[in-house]
């Protein structure tokens, strides 16, 4: 095609920078113009799919029944680490309803994160997978699962990431446990520890803590003969398509995955999954559809957890500034094969001279990691920020101000280029407003009865979310004059689909409730994943280049049609528009009848000189009962700096969530798992502790909502990670103000507060 060019795009997803190539043709469109008037970017509106979700109507993978479908199950390892010596399924397949079985002695390889197979001959870790059976009803193949007897040969195992470390745990890969997993060095810290007039040092603890999507992982799969059909809930359908054809290889014209409606995510749904292929291949051997969906149980020990972590912080100050610091932390990956890094704040948030950061990738017998909403950077908040309160209070320097001094740099110091935007000071300035900050007092003040302890803290956020190519994004006219979107993406329960909506309309000029957003399918334009704060800023450009196609060829067509010239016409409120003339859209598109505009979007290459970065910072209001232990957040504060704000409803809903789960990270999310056994303790929902109605306090939300007019052609960037990463560090910071103790051990249980205060009395 005439045009078209390769480019290199820079892009940071999670953290880390990674260089992909964009095919581009033609040219993107400039930003919109300072001060420009919107009919829906920047509005506040409902969902376009609300009714679809309170009604019930909405389809999620749960809900897909196909006639004549299976249900399959999974015998998993009942022990931390052991060899499959042998399996006999013979009483399980001879049972009345079972359909098929499958383990590692008779199933075809199926390539799965490295490995060749989807059942290991070594388990390592309690819910490891072992085999499968498909039967015509879940009860059936409950059942079967208990007549399959193996043969295990039971081997050390360690599940504790401290013990792991050690030199007298079991070695669970031939290099070892412990592997470096990154580092970074800035100027001469060890030099500036000793010229310092105060040096603070810490080791800070944070907790596995599970996804508990409200829609557990699973996959229903049919095959036809010639096309797989896969609906999953996931957060990437085309990265669960390529998945499931290097596991079966299968054309990728031979594999259709859609994904309609999802219930949560929050990183843990980025791709193909083992209860994916155990679908898949029961699908293709039985030709029967087959549902394999986990259960609360199962998605608590084999769907992935954010890693518990050890970090030890060295921080120093000398004439009112922070002068050095050193960071090292070990995470707990299970069996993992890749680290969310918690030094990544430390090594991007602040102008700080000289730094030593080192990451491990710890490995043990328990569930793999995955990616949990900005992994790495909540934990490594947690830590840096806690320090940073600490120093501050040895050097008698406010907290705010300390951090101010390191945050109005506009150069990213990890890769010296200049922000496209970041207006960190004045998320600073509005959140000590809203919390009152001036009103804080060393020590804190009296609760609400002589026994409880009030204080105030604060937390600052740095995260990518600038997106990038490839993504696409399609927009046509049908003949009544109503539009169809189609792009790539899945709406994770986010709203996408009503932003996208937003910024079509604003682009053709036509009522949101024209529009028709058709998203989740890989038989459209490929998207990203939706995950790493990625979508909008990702897909949006990519929708207004297409909205604008699609209007400049059905103008062009109207021009025709109405025998106008076309520098005479423009689209606007449904209408095109002429001098002294306004015909309806719809009767443009009659008279065309079945001819067809289509209009082409695609998301063009960040700049190159630029580091696209959004910032935030969290404020909260604590009360700490000292007899009990207990911490009642009061207020959260979350303001931030993320761009233009396409739906400040939507957004709002997004930072409130956000905040929501950060404070489960910080007060009562933890896995618990018994060392001797291996067995996680609390995988369900009655003793894992996520928060309720009832422990949400007052959040006050607010955004800098100013357009990132260099990062891309709308001006935003993404909104999913940021609200969760300061949270945890900003209520910690605050007991530490009402109390006088610090718990760096998240989550902060009353156990945990309670042990700290008896140090100190």
């Amino acid at each position: 095609m005439a045009g078209l060019r390769v480019v290199k795009s820079r892009d940071e997803f999670e953290g880390e920078i990674f260089e992909s190539l964009a095919i581009i043709q033609g040219s993107d469109l400039p930003p919109h113009a300072a001060g420009a008037e919107f009919e829906e970017i920047g509005k506040a509106r409902k969902r376009i799919d609300g009714v679809q979700r309170v009604t019930g109507r909405a389809t999620y993978t749960q809900d897909v029944m196909l006639p004549g479908m299976l249900h399959a199950r999974v015998l998993r390892s009942p022990y931390p680490r052991a060899r499959v010596r042998a399996i006999d399924s013979k009483k399980a397949e001879a049972l009345p309803g079972v359909r098929g079985v499958l383990h590692r002695f008779n199933s075809p390889k199926a390539a799965f994160r490295g490995e060749e197979t989807i059942f290991r001959d070594e388990v390592r870790f309690i819910g490891d997978e072992v085999a499968a059976v498909a039967a015509d009803d879940v009860e059936t193949a409950v059942r079967a699962l208990g007549l399959i007897e193996v043969e295990y040969e039971l081997l050390p195992h360690v599940t504790d990431l401290e013990e792991a470390i050690t030199d007298e745990a079991p070695k669970l890969e031939d290099g070892g446990n412990v592997f470096d997993a990154g580092s970074l060095k800035r100027g001469e810290a060890r030099q500036a520890f000793k010229d310092a007039d105060a040096v603070v040092e810490g080791t800070y603890r944070t907790s596995t803590q599970l996804h508990n999507s409200l829609e557990s992982h699973g996959a229903v799969a049919q095959w036809d003969g010639q096309i797989l059909t896969v609906w999953e809930s996931t957060q990437h359908v085309f990265g669960v398509r390529e998945g499931l054809r290097a596991a079966l290889l299968l054309p990728l014209s031979q594999i259709r995955v859609i994904c309609d409606y999802m219930g949560g995510g929050f990183g843990s749904k980025g791709g193909v999954g083992k209860y994916s292929i155990i679908a898949a291949l029961f699908a293709k051997q039985l030709s029967r559809p087959v549902r394999c969906v986990l259960t609360r149980h199962e998605e608590n020990l084999a769907a992935g957890n954010r890693s518990a972590t050890l970090q030890k912080i060295k921080i120093a100050a000398k004439d009112g500034r922070i002068t050095a610091i050193d960071h090292t932390s070990w995470s707990n990956a299970g069996q993992g094969r890749w680290v969310a890094n918690p030094t990544g704040p430390t090594n991007t948030l602040y102008d700080f001279a000289n730094l030593t950061t080192k990451s491990y990738r710890v490995v043990t017998n328990a569930g793999s990691l995955s990616a949990f909403r900005a992994p790495g950077y909540v934990e490594g908040t947690f830590a840096l920020e806690s320090a940073i309160d600490e120093l501050a209070e040895r050097v008698g320097v406010d907290p705010l101000t300390l951090r101010r001094r390191h945050a109005a740099s506009q150069t990213d110091p990890r890769t010296t280029k200049t922000y496209s935007l970041k207006r960190l000071l004045e998320c600073y300035s509005i959140g000590a407003r809203e919390i009152g900050w001036s009103k804080r007092r060393a020590g804190g003040t009296r609760g609400s009865a002589p026994h409880r302890r009030r204080g105030i803290g604060m937390g600052t956020q740095i995260w990518g979310g600038g997106g990038g190519p490839p993504a696409y994004a399609t927009v046509h006219f049908n003949s009544d004059g109503t539009v169809i979107l189609r792009a790539g993406t899945q709406d994770i329960g986010t709203g996408t689909r009503t932003v996208l909506a937003q910024i079509c309309a604003e682009e053709l000029g036509v009522d949101l409730d024209r529009i028709s957003v058709r998203i989740g399918d890989t038989e459209g334009p490929y998207g990203p994943i939706s995950a790493g704060s990625l979508t909008l800023a990702s897909v949006g450009p990519a929708v207004r280049l297409a909205a604008r196609d699609a209007r400049e060829q059905f103008l062009g067509a109207a021009a025709g049609v109405l025998e106008v010239p076309r520098t005479e016409l423009r689209m606007e409120r449904g209408h095109i528009v002429s001098k002294g003339a306004r015909t309806p859209i719809s009767e443009v598109s009659k008279k065309l009848e079945n001819n067809t505009v289509i209009g082409k979007g695609s998301r063009w290459p960040n700049p190159e000189s630029l580091a696209i970065k959004t910032f935030g910072a969290h404020f909260a209001q604590v009360e700490v009962d000292t007899l009990t232990g207990e911490i009642f957040v009061e207020k959260v504060v979350a303001v931030h700096d993320i761009g233009r704000i396409v739906n400040p409803m939507t957004a709002a809903s997004q930072v409130q969530g956000g905040v929501i789960q950060a404070l489960g990270f910080a007060l009562s999310e933890e896995r618990v798992v018994d060392r001797s056994l291996g067995r996680v303790m609390n995988a369900d929902l009655e003793w894992y502790k996520i928060p309720t109605v009832l422990d949400v306090p007052e959040i006050v939300v607010r955004f800098t909502d100013r357009p990132d007019r260099r990062a891309n052609n709308l001006g935003a960037k993404g909104l999913g990670e940021p609200p969760i990463i300061p949270t945890a560090a900003a209520v910690a910071n605050a007991v530490a103000n009402a109390t006088g103790v610090r718990l760096r051990h998240a989550p902060m249980t009353p156990a945990r507060v309670l042990e700290a205060l008896a140090v100190i009395q």
